[in-house]
């Protein structure tokens, strides 16, 4: 998949299949327009284009809400619609101008004049342009103007799913990765670099990884243990540029074999010891190397338990072993 982090970095292709969206958590529902843009690509000869912004409109549009967090990093959500399948990923930034475009100028300049698009798959529901008053119906208006094909999913096929963003986030900000993860049909990841922390979890007997993510829109979930499944990532393709703001992204023709480890990770404040920030760190099974400043992919894949206070570090030792024999439990339910 090829990626260009604004449109004019883009070049007009013959014979566009299109999407336009901003596909957080890339669900179900996502997946199905998806699959539909790269079936209808190959079916005509054409080739996949997703056109998606960064920030987040609602970011633009709503500057003084700042409780506005995201299912994905651009990097998480890049790789999720690459292993899907799709060729070109143009990400262009939101702005206010960009939005006060008229529905007739968002087809004529970016869709067709930017892109190139003889064919656009969209959801029923879909909105653009000035005061999102854009819609199938001036879609399908300006197709006879401008000679594209329209591929619409039906509402019935988006309805029947029972998912949305906005579900999913308020699960995952409940600590509820297991909902979370039925409705993508993907695990919920965190990317980060591992610091140093205080090392107060080595002293009891379950070294942690403590992992900073840089990105604050970031959803992050509740407080609480989970057993995750977690991978290196400067062990995938040494080849690759680790300045790369998309790495660990490859071609995906080529298939980076990646070993991933098991772990519990704790996300909260320890108010056993009284702490003042957030901390998220893993306690990663069986391991012992060195990877302070590597970065990490940590998919959530169980809750545990929610984030108590304990009288002192002692009681709090007895319960992160039965946290662990819990973790242990769940990874041995699932072979």
């Amino acid at each position: 998949m090829k990626i260009y982090h604004h449109i004019n970095d883009f070049k007009r292709l013959k014979n566009a299949v299109v999407t336009i969206g901003t596909f957080d958590g890339v669900h179900f529902g996502h997946q199905k327009i998806i699959k539909k843009l790269v079936e209808e690509a190959k079916e005509t000869g054409g080739e996949s284009v997703i056109l998606t912004f960064f920030p987040h409109p609602r970011m633009i549009l709503n500057p003084e809400d700042h409780q506005i967090k995201m299912i994905n990093t651009m990097p998480e959500k890049a790789r999720l619609l690459q292993d899907l399948g799709v060729d070109h990923l143009i990400i262009t930034p939101f702005t206010r101008d960009f939005s006060n475009q008229t529905a007739e100028d968002y087809i004529k300049d970016v869709l067709m004049g930017n892109i190139g698009m003889r064919s656009i798959v969209i959801g029923y529901d879909h909105r653009f342009g000035k005061d999102r008053k854009g819609s199938l119906a001036e879609l399908q208006q300006y197709s006879q103007v401008y000679n594209y094909q329209i591929n619409e999913i039906p509402e019935a096929d988006i309805q029947n799913l029972a998912v949305s963003s906005t579900r999913i986030r308020k699960s995952i900000a409940k600590g509820d990765v297991d909902l979370a993860n039925a409705l993508m049909g993907h695990p919920f990841v965190l990317t980060g670099k591992v610091i140093k922390g205080d090392q107060i979890g080595r002293t009891l007997g379950y070294p942690t990884a403590n992992l900073f993510v840089e990105e604050n829109y970031k959803l992050i979930p509740s407080d609480g243990i989970y057993a995750v499944q977690l991978e290196i990532l400067e062990n995938r393709n040494k080849n690759q540029e680790l300045s790369d703001p998309y790495y660990p992204l490859e071609d995906r023709k080529l298939k980076v074999e990646t070993q991933k480890y098991k772990g519990m990770a704790y996300i909260g404040h320890r108010p056993t010891i009284n702490g003042l920030s957030q901390n998220i760190e893993v306690n990663i099974f069986d391991f012992s190397a060195d990877i302070y400043y590597q970065n990490i992919r940590m998919e959530f894949l169980h809750f545990i338990r929610h984030d108590v206070k304990f009288e002192g570090l002692e009681k709090l030792t007895e319960q992160l072993g039965k946290d662990k024999e819990a973790t242990l439990a769940y990874f041995e339910e699932q072979t």
